[in-house]
């Protein structure tokens, strides 16, 4: 079946999943994702993450609605899931959960060859994901004798080897240090310029004000708000359900208190970085009167 493109990669509509336990995954849950974005997606534990994430790979199919991907409802046949894993990949918090074969190389490569490609294909897949997370030099080195960090980086890796369209990682900053947090954050933010949809699960809400186009704050298994980053973080409702606040718009609320308007240009600064920029402009241009 060929797909048309549509503005709204993912989709869910009314849909609901409660596990075995008469726990609620989701519930009547109606969302999209745009093509092309970098979407956060936060809430508490148990406001249903994850479990939102394993349908959108198909891992789980909805006992209610329907999970749309490029406008057309998910097919669950073999086929029709072979399908969609190629084009929507998973990242799992637990990189130890993700990887199984001996070394990196063979990890990378077993996606590829799963989807019957040719030897000389699959190698040029397996080299450019590896590069594109920095893995090369590991790319022989035993799955278990990488770091924590590095573990990571080959299951973002084996995931690109599929050549998706979205990728999805749960949790992709847990466990890492800052250091490793700003390595990862350069890859997604490459992947993200070379065209892929990136879509993120994270308790980090700085990190998703400064990072994120879109944002989606899930609560008792469907959306409380979602819409532009910028406008939904700084709701009440949403900082109330989160229990914080971004600290940078916080910081430019009080700044603009004092007579320190750092939004002077439009467009008020989302992380650390531009905070420090517009305060020097802002700094020098007071200077220059």
């Amino acid at each position: 079946m060929i797909r048309q493109a549509t503005k709204h990669i993912l989709e869910l509509k009314e849909t609901s999943f409660r596990y075995p336990d008469g726990s609620v995954g989701l519930d009547r849950c109606s969302l999209t994702i745009l093509r092309g974005s970098r979407t956060v997606v936060l809430g508490a534990n148990g406001s249903g993450k994850t479990t939102l994430f394993v349908h959108l790979n198909g891992i789980l199919r909805p006992q209610t609605g329907t999970v749309l991907y490029s406008g057309a409802p998910l097919e669950y046949s073999r086929k029709g899931l072979h399908s969609l894993r190629s084009h929507v990949g998973l990242v799992f918090q637990n990189p130890d959960s993700q990887l199984f074969s001996a070394s990196v190389r063979e990890d990378v490569s077993f996606g590829p060859l799963n989807l019957g490609l040719d030897v000389r294909t699959v190698r040029k897949r397996v080299e450019d994901a590896l590069q594109a997370v920095g893995m090369v030099e590991c790319a022989d080195k035993p799955v278990h004798n990488l770091s924590y960090g590095q573990k990571k980086r080959v299951c973002v890796a084996g995931v690109l080897a599929m050549q998706p369209e979205v990728i999805v990682l749960d949790e992709p900053m847990a466990g890492l240090d800052v250091a490793m947090q700003k390595e990862l954050t350069a890859i997604l933010d490459r992947l993200h310029t070379a065209g892929l949809t990136v879509l993120i699960a994270t308790h980090d809400i700085d990190f998703a004000y400064g990072w994120s186009d879109e944002a989606i704050v899930l609560q008792k298994g469907r959306p409380l708000s979602q819409g532009n980053a910028k406008e939904v973080l700084q709701l009440s409702e949403v900082q109330t359900e989160l229990g914080a606040s971004p600290i940078v718009a916080e910081i430019v609320r009080s700044l603009a208190l004092t007579g320190i308007d750092v939004c002077a240009n439009g467009n008020p600064p989302r992380n650390r970085a531009e905070l420090v920029k517009a305060i020097a402009a802002q700094t020098k241009q007071e200077s220059n009167r």
